[in-house]
């Protein structure tokens, strides 16, 4: 999966297309992502008197897959691409942006 938790990303396609946020959590299993303010959900949580706690709808956010959201660079959305950097003896896998060729 190309992106990762901390991107900056925009959404694609879905109820919230043209959004943009940050990459809470990736899921690489299921191919999915959770972005900040993104396909928010509400979820009622029942009260607990043990533990002193009172009902609520709880408004968070719900995974998205990761098909529907691309990287932001500079406002627009881009695909990612890999190259390979030898620096020395080690050789490391480095994430590029397509739209420009920077790392990122």
């Amino acid at each position: 999966m190309k992106i990762k938790s901390g991107d900056e990303v925009i959404v694609l396609a879905g109820k919230d297309k043209g959004a943009t946020g940050k990459v809470v959590k990736a899921l690489p299993r299921e191919d999915r992502v959770v972005v900040e303010g993104v396909n928010l959900i509400k979820k009622h949580r029942k009260a607990n008197p043990a533990g002193g706690q009172q009902s609520e709808v709880v408004t968070k956010e719900a995974p998205i897959h990761v098909s529907n959201v691309a990287l932001a660079e500079d406002g627009k959305p881009t695909r990612v691409g890999y190259r390979f950097d030898e620096e020395g003896d080690e050789v490391r896998k480095v994430r590029v942006s397509r739209r420009t060729g920077k790392d990122i």
